[in-house]
């Protein structure tokens, strides 16, 4: 078998892969359709050969309609659970004599927790960070102006905060 240089390279239309690894490709119906219009010959070496068994085997399409490329999948938009609304501000000791205070359920009325922290180190002039998955942490003992200010810039309800003590 002799070899000609330079190669002829063919590429699909529709996946711009080789027509080889068009079967591993986003849409090989519409590569399969593409090559058996304008690359006949391969189109022929590639897929006639092979059952409709496996030919329903290398499309996995299975009856479901495919993600496009680029685009995001439409998720099931589902309704948000009615969370209690309830904010816990409480202090932990660290080391010694010194203390944090952790803020649980900024989540839980809709206040974005990095914005929160920021805001609580600047009011304070103290470090503060996110720390869980729902949870501020301040350096310092500033439990009641922690209260103050969720309530007075934060425009949250008292009713739904609560001073949790030493946890």
């Amino acid at each position: 078998m002799s070899t000609e240089y330079p190669l002829k390279m063919y590429y699909c239309g529709e996946c711009s892969m080789p027509p080889e690894y068009c079967e591993n490709g986003p849409c090989f119906d519409k590569c399969q359709e593409w090559l058996k219009e304008n690359l006949p010959e391969i189109y022929d070496a590639l897929f006639l050969n092979k059952t409709e068994e496996e030919m329903n085997a290398l499309s996995l399409n299975d009856g479901k309609k495919k993600q496009t490329r680029g685009g995001k999948a439409m998720k099931n938009i589902t309704k948000k659970k009615e969370v209690k609304k309830e904010i816990m501000v409480g202090r932990a000791m660290r080391a010694r004599k010194k203390y944090v205070t952790l803020v649980r359920g900024l989540r839980s009325c809709d206040l974005d927790l990095k914005k929160c922290s920021k805001g609580f180190g600047q009011k304070f002039a103290c470090g503060s960070s996110v720390t869980g998955d729902d949870e501020v942490t301040v350096q310092g003992d500033v439990v009641d102006d922690i209260i103050d200010y969720i309530v007075d810039v934060l425009g949250i309800d008292i009713d739904f905060v609560r001073d949790g003590g030493d946890l």
